[in-house]
């Protein structure tokens, strides 16, 4: 059935971290041999599509699942092509879904949310039918308002996923307010402290899709470290200053005492931009400072899979 091994334990927690720190630098770019195509289906009467990546060389069999929701303005296609988390998977039996947001841009408001939100759920039934999805190993991740509506799907239906993670994206206000996991749920945050657009403290976002307040770090943070009955201690791991040009330095803050894992990857100093990703046209818009000590999609894939198989 599934290759690899199924839910092990999780590392002792200071040697894990330890290790992570030390590997989540910039890996070598390469090329994955990958079967890909884009699939479609229909979700509240609207036709939808996602671009999905299936390395070819493995066996046809129920799998891991990264659905990664593209940020502003873009394509699943776009996002594949800047993030390169294709290339961190090529050796592991996990398939990524793109899924593209209509016209572009997904609706974060409180009515145009829940038919994103319900297009993700079709997407992941169709997986499931297909037989390409382990019910058990679903993960969800976005970036910018893609995050936004990540960390709702995380909110509400956290028994569908196994982890979640928000990239360059915080918490507005009112999901703050009412996010209740049901249960504990591995979370990782990825934030800027000079994010010129969401800003970490918490505060008015903007970008385009949301002009609404947020909260801060820390406070999105807070539904899913309560869910895990964390502790009020937290351990912080400085990564090694790779890149000392890019005005911006790495620390891992890692909740203590949680029975899931619940990280933040605190950029000092840096932007509304994902670390190591390829530059993105913004259009003369600022968004701060790019770092380059770390790799996004390398550390969103240990996140997701230590210890999980695959």
């Amino acid at each position: 059935m599934i290759e690899g091994l199924f839910w092990m334990r999780f590392l002792a927690p200071v040697v894990w971290r330890l290790a992570f720190a030390a590997a989540i630098g910039l890996g070598m770019a390469s090329t994955a041999s990958a079967a890909s195509g884009r699939l479609t289906l229909e979700s509240g009467g609207v036709r939808r599509s996602a671009f999905i990546v299936e390395h070819a060389r493995l066996k046809r069999a129920r799998r891991p699942v990264i659905i990664f929701l593209h940020g502003q303005s873009g394509a699943g296609v776009r996002v594949r092509d800047r993030l390169g988390l294709d290339r961190k998977i090529k050796s592991r039996s996990v398939v990524v879904a793109y899924p593209d947001a209509l016209g572009g841009r997904w609706d974060v408001s409180e009515a145009g949310a829940e038919r994103e939100l319900r297009f993700v759920n079709d997407l992941i039934a169709r997986l499931k039918k297909d037989g390409i999805a382990d019910p058990k190993r679903i993960f969800i991740a976005g970036g910018g308002p893609g995050g936004i509506l990540a960390m709702r799907l995380a909110c509400r239906e956290t028994g569908t996923f196994a982890g979640a993670a928000s990239l360059i994206a915080l918490m507005p206000t009112a999901d703050a307010a009412a996010c209740k996991p049901s249960r504990p749920i591995p979370f990782m945050l990825l934030a800027g402290t000079a994010d010129p657009k969401i800003p970490f403290g918490g505060g008015k976002a903007d970008i385009p899709e949301y002009k609404g307040e947020v909260v801060s770090a820390a406070g999105t943070l807070a539904p899913f470290a309560a869910a895990a009955a964390c502790g009020d201690k937290t351990t912080k791991i400085d990564v090694a200053d790779r890149d000392r040009n890019d005005g911006s330095r790495v620390q891992l803050e890692f909740r203590v005492g949680c029975k899931a894992p619940i990280e933040l990857v605190r950029i000092d100093g840096g932007g509304h931009t994902l670390p190591g990703a390829r530059a993105r046209a913004d259009r003369g818009q600022p968004v701060g400072a790019r770092n380059g000590d770390i790799d996004t999609a390398r550390v969103l894939v240990d996140f997701f899979l230590k210890g999980r198989g695959g």
